[in-house]
């Protein structure tokens, strides 16, 4: 089975999103981005997730994990839970 690591940033507004991707693009740290701005438990850890398979987030995080290029920052990706920046730093 496909796994994947990834890091991500949750915020509550696309605005917001956007202008952290700009940030982020500009040469700030994604990390640093994460644990000042994250809403996620995981923004102390700099927004890692650790490792998961298919099916363990919700369907809007997965689709872009399985298939977006490995580290590069995408989004806004909207979810039930606000608006994600996410990195896939592996995958397998």
């Amino acid at each position: 089975m496909a796994q994947a690591t990834a890091r991500h940033i949750l915020v509550d507004d696309e605005a917001k999103c956007n202008e952290l991707k700009a940030q982020i693009e500009a040469g700030t740290d994604f990390a640093e981005v994460a644990k000042q701005h994250s809403n996620c438990p995981s923004g102390a850890q700099g927004g890692d997730l650790g490792k998961f398979g298919p099916g363990m987030m919700v369907p809007e995080f997965d689709k872009v994990v399985f298939s977006a290029p490995v580290n590069t920052v995408q989004g806004p990706v909207k979810t039930q839970f606000g608006y994600h920046l996410l990195e896939v730093t592996s995958r397998s």
